[in-house]
């Protein structure tokens, strides 16, 4: 890589049940961090999106958090961050995470971080980025949300030519790794080649 390259973690604001989610939100901010691969997120203190923040930031990483100031107060703005975007709304705070990154990453979430990852996801499909996309199935999180999408295309409201652009990965020690082998990749803006099983 020759420029330094941002990952925007999309990720919840609670913990979540399994404590195998925050620990996969430290991994994988440590491992960013080490990488020198910035984060690109929320902003928040919360959740597992303080956790990988604090993650990165422990490592010696760089953070940007993008948050809407209406919810500086509700997700607790973590201020450690080394860039900070207050945006005046959230399609303001979702465009300026999509341009600071050079690809996208959803760890499990709510309907928020769902939004987050079908949105940057219609985008590849409708051929207007293609930054790489992962989907962190720690613990089979998104299981449904990927058997959801296998109905989709069985149905056929996801038809030929008209493939879901991410690759899915089981733990968070892959993401780096994966990452940095779709950067190495040559880029096809307009004509992007999904490699996962959803090609």
């Amino acid at each position: 890589m020759d420029k330094i390259r941002n990952l925007c973690v999309y990720c919840g604001s609670g913990p979540g049940v399994n404590p195998t989610y925050m620990a996969s939100a430290r991994v994988l901010g440590t491992a960013m961090a080490k990488a020198e691969i910035g984060l690109v997120y929320g902003g928040g203190s919360l959740g597992l999106m303080g956790e990988v923040a604090r993650a990165v930031i422990e490592a010696g990483g760089h953070v940007t958090g993008v948050i809407p100031e209406f919810l500086i107060k509700r997700e607790m703005m973590l201020e450690d961050v080394q860039e900070l975007v207050v945006t005046t709304n959230m399609h303001e705070r979702k465009m300026a995470m999509f341009e600071k990154s050079d690809g996208f990453v959803a760890l499990p979430g709510g309907i928020g971080t769902l939004e987050e990852l079908v949105e940057v996801s219609t985008w590849a499909q409708l051929n207007q980025h293609s930054k790489p996309i992962f989907v962190a199935n720690i613990n089979n999180y998104w299981g449904p949300f990927i058997e959801l999408l296998d109905h989709m295309r069985q149905e056929q409201f996801i038809r030929v030519g008209m493939a879901v652009h991410f690759d899915v990965v089981n733990t968070a020690e892959e993401i780096v790794p994966q990452f940095k082998r779709r950067l190495r990749q040559p880029s096809h803006p307009t004509k992007g080649k999904p490699i996962d099983k959803f090609a």
